[in-house]
């Protein structure tokens, strides 16, 4: 078979998903193409048509992920959790949707860093739906607490609302094992001082890879903190779309090299 893949979203211009789809179907042995289809939310459409039509397998990014939920026929646990997916995969005649962010954000913690979150005190920057994703996926593998900082109220109260142990304010008497800034670059204010819990035991990761080290970023490295920009959760959640496209075993390590 010669796979059809494809990344829709808007902007879609900057992403790495063919480069990395290009690499799993070398590493995988299999044989197929990738490109990138500008697409805003108002083109479910347009997606549901190409399905099976011109792409076998697609990866969804902003701002599609709730649209293209919304058009599958089947979706997998976490998907059907939060509302969005970030795969589709067609298959006999049926579209199935999948969300893997959440679950590629853990395999990258342990890839990159040998940790696992259970027990950890983790504290997320920002409240939209990479943040929820993520709070999911932590509160699932078993960590202590999550503390949820985000400026827009409405939705933190909706991811806290959703476990017992996520909560809206710092819990000033643990330290913070892991944090990880999911806000959007531009109009990110800099303090001029980490986080109080904030250690040099502390691992940071920013979901973003625009820069590859941001302002917020580079800060946490100067203080000591081991860290990882977006590019590793990247990395891992596309080995996870893969995996599940075609039943390979492909490791989010490899494909991070690819992208280096």
């Amino acid at each position: 078979m010669n796979w059809r893949l494809g990344v829709a979203g808007s902007p879609i211009a900057h992403s790495l998903s063919p480069q990395l789809h290009v690499a799993g179907l070398a590493l995988a042995g299999l044989r197929g193409t990738s490109q990138r289809f500008e697409l805003g939310d108002g083109d479910g459409a347009v997606l549901r048509e190409m399905m099976g039509a011109s792409v076998d397998a697609m990866s969804i990014t902003m701002p599609l992920k709730s649209v293209a939920a919304a058009l599958c026929d089947v979706l997998d646990d976490y998907a059907t959790s939060l509302g969005v997916v970030n795969s589709l995969l067609w298959r006999d005649d049926r579209l199935l949707g999948a969300a893997t962010d959440g679950p590629g954000f853990i395999d990258s913690l342990r890839g990159v860093f040998g940790v696992s979150v259970e027990n950890l005190h983790v504290v997320i920057l920002g409240a939209g739906g990479a943040a929820r994703a993520i709070v999911d996926s932590v509160v699932d593998q078993g960590a202590n607490s999550i503390a949820v900082l985000g400026r827009s109220e409405a939705n933190v109260r909706q991811i806290v609302s959703r476990h017992s142990n996520v909560v809206d304010h710092m819990v000033l008497y643990r330290p913070v094992d892991v944090i990880v800034n999911t806000t959007p670059v531009r109009g990110r204010a800099l303090d001029a001082s980490v986080m109080q819990g904030v250690s040099r035991d502390t691992i940071a990761v920013d979901i973003t890879y625009e820069p590859r080290m941001s302002p917020w970023l580079d800060q946490h490295a100067q203080y000591g903190c081991r860290h990882t920009n977006g590019l590793a959760m990247l990395a891992y959640q596309a080995a996870r779309q893969m995996n599940w496209w075609w039943g390979s075993d492909l490791d989010g390590g490899p494909l991070l090299k690819a992208l280096a």
